[in-house]
């Protein structure tokens, strides 16, 4: 029986999380969107875990804790910017999984993650992740707004020092219709701040 090895890219950043996310860690979901992987980080850290699940949109908090069930103790859903992770999240975290792009299945595409937000997001919560953590970016950029924020993200974590953070680009590349691609970054030293960028 064949086994696939090269994952599409929503399965293979859950594999990323699944080998470093530890039960009773607190994560972050920086785009709950409709829920599916704030369900599955609920599911990662366990009855003593924590999810922080953060989302622009009513909406989409709602689906989400329609999908959490009896998960829904585990995490706490947050009615505003990914931006201000800070303001909600004192403690490290484990790992954090983004999804950029718009909310799915949504009728007002317009609403998007912007480029200025979710690099002040990613830049905070690479100070509050613990050593061997991951980030997982999922960047879909067919809509507009998506390739500005592709390349702003791009040239960003290119700017991160590979002393501190290990960051890889996985994609698959037979595939039609702008398929997503995943940015994974692992923090390989402990510090609190990374080199400003503006």
């Amino acid at each position: 029986m064949s086994q696939i090895l090269l994952h599409r890219v929503l399965p293979f950043s859950k594999r990323l999380m699944s080998a470093t996310i530890l039960p009773g860690e607190s994560v972050v979901d920086a785009t709950a969107g409709n829920g599916n992987d704030t369900f599955f980080l609920a599911e990662l850290v366990g009855e003593d875990g924590k999810v922080f699940a953060f989302d622009i949109q009513q909406a989409a908090l709602e689906a989400t804790a329609g999908r959490l069930g009896e998960l829904t103790s585990r995490v706490n859903l947050i009615l505003d910017s990914h931006a201000d992770v800070d303001r909600y999240v004192n403690q490290p975290i484990g790992g954090a999984m983004f999804n950029l792009g718009y909310l799915p299945y949504s009728d007002d595409k317009s609403i998007i993650t912007k480029p200025k937000s979710t690099i002040q997001a990613i830049h905070k919560l690479l100070g509050m992740l613990k050593k061997g953590g991951i980030i997982t970016i999922s960047v879909y950029d067919g809509h507009d707004g998506g390739k500005e924020e592709r390349d702003a993200l791009l040239a960003y974590v290119k700017t991160l020092h590979q002393a501190d953070v290990h960051v890889i680009r996985y994609e698959l590349l037979n595939q039609r219709n702008n398929p997503p691609f995943l940015v994974a970054l692992e923090k390989v030293r402990d510090f609190e701040e990374v080199v400003r960028v503006d």
